[in-house]
């Protein structure tokens, strides 16, 4: 049953309202700032509002005879009444508010993805590692030196588990001015000869370093001549030091005869000569060690004092050189060598040299430029080579002599016993138990 009085028609009433009290329903009532006057529907804004009317608001008719209302804009019909409108409003692009033109919502801010930047961060990162870790490798390959070619030793044995580096220091002049010679106290003698041969092992049973006295008793097996490729027969009855046969025939002949006297065979060659020696301790800034003793020495030059000390390039040269000190002389040197060289390895290995690229690069460039080794070296079995030498140092390893049973005319003689089984201990991967 409708509540409309009798007769209404939809026209609007006569008055604008019949107060709270009136029966008519609250929506029948006629507002005064909704007139419509007679606007065509299709003319119509918002709201039924034309928009061409006077900018005073909805048009004329509002707020006339109101003295509260004149000049008033509600802001309806341009988006004023929630973002200042047009020209006025922070976050609209076309001066209204967060409303666009028409009352239209703009698109919301994109929030920062900071786990986008955070991914595109740590991958341009690891580009520029990458990139700077191959550019090294490829510029330390080109600095080696791959003068040795050990396809020219012959009959050599069968390889073991693990790797072994022949390290040798030779008492090379090479590239050195007088000034230096008598600076190093390395003499001008000329030639070449060794001052130092060591076995570095790698494999499963830990590394080991073992030190072969350049006064070992040897006699020369069958060769082939490095330069001439000429065979020559093997010497039994000829005995002399082992370093005699790198002044015979070079690396290649040294090689043949460590292989031919242990059973051992040589996967890699290393030697490094005076002046490299000392650069690379002058380039990372000298060696701290202890020494329980002090010692002088006129011949090396030496004259240390025991305690802690950093010896910088020409005392390191000096401190590995030194053999006329020691009443057991080229061993007692054989161990100055293996402790020296370890320190070397275990204070350059660290972050503060490897991730610091004023003291790594000159570092390398120091060794790489004075470093001669065989044909199949790289960078990366040198790093290994580096790292195995460390591991001696840091208690993880061993450090030796080869064993000695007595001498023959000056020359040291090895106890062929122990040798052979710290060749099979090492051929077979196992942990070295043998003492020098």
């Amino acid at each position: 049953m409708s509540e409309w009085p009798e007769g209404w028609n939809g026209e609007r009433p006569e008055r604008y309202g019949r107060g709270s009290a009136s029966a008519e329903p609250e929506g029948a009532r006629a507002m005064p700032h909704v007139q419509r006057g007679n606007v065509p529907p299709r003319q119509r804004g918002r709201y039924g509002i034309p928009p061409q009317q006077a900018p005073g608001g909805y048009g004329d008719q509002y707020g006339q005879g109101d003295p509260y209302s004149q000049g008033y804009d509600s802001g309806y019909n341009t988006g004023q009444v929630y973002g200042g409108g047009r020209g006025g409003g922070p976050g609209d692009s076309h001066g209204g508010g967060p409303y666009g033109p028409g009352g239209t919502a703009a698109p919301p801010r994109r929030p920062a993805n900071w786990g986008r930047r955070i991914r595109y961060g740590v991958l341009a990162l690891v580009v520029v590692v990458l990139g700077v870790s191959v550019g090294t490798y490829f510029w330390a390959d080109s600095k080696l030196h791959k003068d040795v070619d050990l396809s020219k030793v012959i009959d050599r044995p069968a390889g073991g588990a693990g790797t072994n580096y022949l390290i040798v220091g030779s008492d090379s002049r090479k590239g050195m001015t007088k000034e230096q010679e008598k600076n190093l106290h390395t003499g001008a003698a000329e030639g070449q000869r060794t001052d130092s041969m060591m076995i570095l092992h790698e494999g499963a049973g830990g590394p080991a370093l073992i030190s072969l006295p350049r006064d070992t008793d040897i006699t020369l097996p069958s060769f082939k001549g490095n330069e001439s490729g000429k065979m020559y027969p093997a010497r039994p009855g000829v005995h002399m030091k082992l370093n005699a046969a790198y002044a015979t025939d070079g690396p290649t002949l040294l090689v043949r005869t460590i292989e031919a006297k242990t059973g051992l065979r040589i996967d890699h060659y290393v030697e490094i000569g005076f002046s490299g020696f000392a650069n690379v301790v002058d380039a990372i800034g000298g060696v701290h060690m202890k020494l329980d003793h002090g010692f002088k020495d006129k011949y090396s030059g030496a004259d240390f004092k025991a305690g802690e000390q950093t010896l910088n390039g020409k005392q390191a040269l000096e401190y590995v050189r030194t053999r006329h000190a020691f009443a057991t002389s080229d061993l007692q040197r054989e161990k100055n060598q293996q402790k020296f060289l370890s320190a070397l390895a275990s204070q350059t290995a660290t972050p503060s040299t490897i991730l610091n690229p004023f003291k790594l690069y000159p570092a390398l460039g120091a060794g790489l430029d004075t470093l001669t080794v065989d044909k199949d070296m790289s960078p990366y079995a040198l790093a290994k080579m580096f790292f195995a030498m460390k591991d001696v140092t840091g208690g993880n390893g061993v450090s030796m002599t080869m064993p000695v049973s007595g001498n023959r005319g000056g020359n040291l003689v090895w106890d062929q016993a122990k040798v052979k089984e710290l060749v099979n201990e090492l051929n077979n991967g196992q942990k070295v138990t043998v003492t020098g």
